[in-house]
């Protein structure tokens, strides 16, 4: 039990005001700051772990399209443009694994694993490999030709962790849980495995710290769980403000005697029902309403002017909660003057980038490898490497300004005998990787030019003196001085 502070209090000073107040502003007489006895203090974070709901998650994500752009947008921008394979590998080879990259329907499962690690918050993609048992820890140099089956997503209430068998080889999976077994109750056709962590591209919604990752079974929290409330205020604004369409106008009808008629019933009720069905008939977009000389009429016209700023307001705490821009996530541009979105994308696909360096490249480069083996029957070149491509993509403007100034600086700096005509020929392919231009400059002719003989001194600009005449510097000027003296040949 910690001590509390000695206070010394001075001639009539109480108490309340020489307490001190150390991590905030408080106003005891004013009621302001937190703990200060007002409203606000009244305020904290409640415990809502909506994460492990999964039939309310399910529900939000089936019924509320602002939930499911949350979930989907990040996956399928990290998986839209794919990945580019730098390497020696022949172009006709490299086409082919193209190919089977597609009928394995590679990027489309692992798209599905990371919607449902967003979603439920953890999943997985699990390596697909006939005649290996799953139990078993993976040994890529163990795949033959065409055991490669591609991957299959599961979230985290399709697999079960072993949470008495926790990884205790030191590396990035250090306590995570080494076995994953299949629920019995999820039927995928595939037969109740256990199945090793080397064998999964295991995935989290939003990471969560030791504590609370344990009471998750080692996964993360759905990305829908932080916003919880504010997708719960913006839905309900916008149904709020379309029901307020019904009421955009109230009509009132007075009519006297009405409480009798209602209690009379028969005849006289009927007749009443059937004048308000005659009003409504008649009252078209002309106006003309028929009431009986003693009934008095009364219509009421709402405005809608400030529902638009509100659910604009809540649309940019969704966008910034979920790091998506208003045009990605709504199709829009934000407000403001030449405000045309175009920075916020790139910030946001720079963003795309970062998350897929630390989320998929290592399972990524798992998969690619293990889809090789089994096609090739051998392993990548030494010079594989696996970049992911870029989302955001230069006009025909851009690319051709972009191409201009850099072949001009290459050129120069070849003509000035800066660099040799090979690292030209790099600078320039290495450039068609951004605009597309000059990729057709092939290793061949790259390794013919490292061949290229010296540059000539006249091409490097450089004068040399005349060569001396034979017979030495005294001969200059004197004909016949080399003949022999004696007059001999």
């Amino acid at each position: 039990m910690s001590a509390k502070p000695h206070i010394r209090l001075k001639a009539g000073e109480s108490l309340r005001n020489a307490w001190p107040t150390t991590d905030s502003f408080q106003n005891f007489e004013a009621r302001v700051g937190i703990g200060a006895d007002n409203m606000l203090s009244g305020s904290t974070y409640g415990y809502n772990p909506v994460s492990r709901n999964r039939i309310k998650i399910e529900w939000v994500y089936r019924g509320s399209w602002i939930a499911g752009k949350a979930v989907d947008c990040v996956a399928e921008d990290m998986t839209r443009a794919g990945i580019e394979i730098q390497s020696v590998i022949d172009p006709s080879d490299m086409k082919i694994f193209g190919k089977e990259l597609s009928r394995l329907q590679v990027w489309p499962g692992l798209q599905d694993s990371i919607k449902w690690a967003r979603l439920y918050g953890g999943g997985a993609a699990f390596l697909m490999i006939a005649g290996q048992d799953p139990e078993t820890p993976l040994k890529l140099d163990r795949i033959g030709r065409d055991q490669f089956k591609g991957i299959y997503a599961f979230d985290r209430w399709a697999l079960w962790p072993d949470m008495n068998r926790l990884v205790t080889e030191l590396g990035p999976y250090l306590g995570t849980p080494e076995f994953y077994d299949i629920m019995p109750d999820v039927q995928t056709g595939l037969p109740k495995l256990r199945i090793h962590y080397t064998r999964l591209v295991r995935l989290a919604g939003v990471k969560l710290p030791f504590w609370q990752r344990i009471w998750e079974m080692h996964w993360g929290q759905s990305v829908l769980e932080r916003l919880w409330d504010r997708l719960v205020s913006f839905d309900s604004t916008t149904l709020g403000a379309s029901q307020l369409v019904f009421k955009a106008h109230l009509r009132t009808v007075k009519i006297d005697g009405l409480r009798d008629l209602i209690a009379l019933g028969g005849d006289a009720m009927n007749g009443l029902v059937k004048q308000m069905e005659f009003i409504r008939k008649f009252q078209s977009n002309e106006g003309l309403t028929v009431l009986d000389a003693k009934d008095e009429f009364e219509a009421t016209q709402y405005t809608f002017s400030g529902l638009d700023a509100v659910l604009l307001q809540l649309g940019q705490q969704l966008s910034g909660a979920l790091d998506i821009p208003l045009v990605r996530l709504f199709g829009q541009s934000p407000a403001g003057l030449n405000s045309t979105g175009e920075s916020d994308l790139r910030n946001y696909y720079d963003g795309i980038n970062q998350r897929q360096e630390t989320d998929i490249r290592t399972g990524a480069e798992k998969i690619y490898e293990c889809a090789f083996r089994s096609k090739f029957g051998m392993a990548p070149p030494a010079d594989w490497e696996l970049v992911f491509r870029p989302l955001w993509q230069m006009s025909d403007e851009q690319e051709a300004e972009v191409t201009a100034r850099t072949t001009e600086s290459v050129v120069s700096a070849y003509e000035a005998q800066i660099i040799k005509r090979s690292t030209a020929l790099k600078e320039l392919k290495e450039i068609s990787q951004t605009t597309g231009t000059f990729s057709n400059i092939s290793d061949e002719e790259i390794e013919e030019a490292e061949n290229d003989p010296p540059p000539s001194p006249e091409a490097l600009g450089l004068e040399l003196p005349a060569p001396a005449p034979l017979g030495g510097p005294q001969a200059k000027g004197k004909p016949g001085a080399n003949a022999n003296p004696k007059g001999g040949a």
